[in-house]
């Protein structure tokens, strides 16, 4: 089992930054992804970003080139630096932590961009 622990959420106003991170702990493996997804009040929860064991990145569309996602495999923690927010970025973000078929998600922290 893995756990996942997420911190780093707040309120924010549009254009300033934010900076999330997630630990992970328990029966972890080196070659997992890690990825963060968020979900809106009454919308599904979507990719925002992941990272492979290697450092390889994938973004979605809405936050390229505002947000970056890295990770300390030393520190079993993945980071997601939140630049440029807007409004639309308001949502509770998830650290999802996958290796082969087994996935693991933490509790969630809440951003939220308002002036």
């Amino acid at each position: 089992q893995v756990q996942l622990v997420e911190s780093g959420g707040g309120l924010v106003q549009p254009g300033g930054s934010l900076r999330l991170s997630c630990v992970a702990s328990g029966s972890i493996f080196s070659f997992n992804v890690m990825g963060w997804y968020r979900q809106a009040p009454g919308k599904q929860r979507d990719l925002v970003a992941y990272i492979t064991p290697g450092g390889s990145t994938n973004y979605a569309d809405s936050v390229k080139g505002r947000f970056t996602i890295s990770r300390d495999n030393a520190k079993n923690t993945v980071y997601l630096q939140m630049n440029s927010l807007k409004p639309e970025d308001t949502a509770v973000y998830y650290c999802k932590y996958s290796r082969k078929a087994y996935d693991a998600w933490g509790q969630g922290t809440q951003v939220t961009v308002s002036s």
